[in-house]
């Protein structure tokens, strides 16, 4: 018996030292610890559990009676129940250190276990915050080219505008010569029509003069 708890403390210390350091090993001793943690895994390892338990509180009761019976018989214990109070003790101590080093490394597995999985969380996090980033990057640059282009063509159309605006003043200079030219030429008709019309006028005098005179001589 207490062979056997020496072999099964020795297991749990050294079990619970791989999982304590990251080795190649630690990922064996998990995947066995999960494989054990399945099925009837737990179920057994409840009644060892609970054997462990009941030998070791029937040990303590054992010491508890030696004692008694030693107080009993006048304070003085015989070396033979001194052997079994030792062996008890002995069998007690090893038994709830098994018990102990089995909930450590229960624990320590339950801990590996979920910082591998926050560590995956973690990763898949970072992926699509990388992967959100690298999006806005993306919309960022596309938004500096679209701003680029729309400015190139802001640009090209206030030289269109200006371009035109030159042509428009152009066009009202015309506009505005033509408009003085017509106004001379329409003061020069004018003139001009003045000047036929008197000399129509004068015109129509001496045709009447003349036809005057030429009654008179015919008179």
């Amino acid at each position: 018996m207490i062979q056997l708890l020496f072999m099964m403390i020795a297991t749990e210390v050294t079990m619970v030292a791989i999982l304590l350091f990251k080795t190649p090993l630690r990922k064996l001793v998990i995947m066995g610890l999960d494989r054990l943690k399945r099925g009837r895994g737990p179920l057994m390892v409840k009644s060892v559990a609970g054997t462990l338990f009941v030998v070791l509180f029937s040990s303590i009761y054992s010491i508890i009676n030696i004692k008694n019976r030693g107080i009993d018989d006048g304070g003085s214990v015989n070396p033979t129940d001194q052997v079994l109070m030792a062996k008890h003790l002995l069998e007690a101590t090893l038994m709830g250190a098994v018990l102990f080093l089995a909930l450590m490394m229960d624990r320590l597995h339950h801990y590996l276990r979920e910082l591998r999985v926050r560590r995956k969380t973690m990763e898949a996090v970072k992926k699509q915050t990388r992967g959100a980033e690298e999006r806005k990057v993306e919309e960022i640059k596309a938004m500096v080219e679209e701003t680029a282009k729309l400015r190139a063509e802001l640009k090209r159309l206030e030289s269109e505008f200006q371009s035109k605006t030159k042509e428009v003043d152009v066009s009202e200079a015309n506009v505005i010569a033509l408009k003085k030219q017509s106004e001379g030429l329409l003061l020069e008709y004018d003139r001009l029509l003045g000047e036929n019309q008197n000399l129509h006028n004068h015109l129509q005098s001496l045709d009447r003069g003349l036809s005057r005179s030429i009654s008179k001589k015919n008179m």
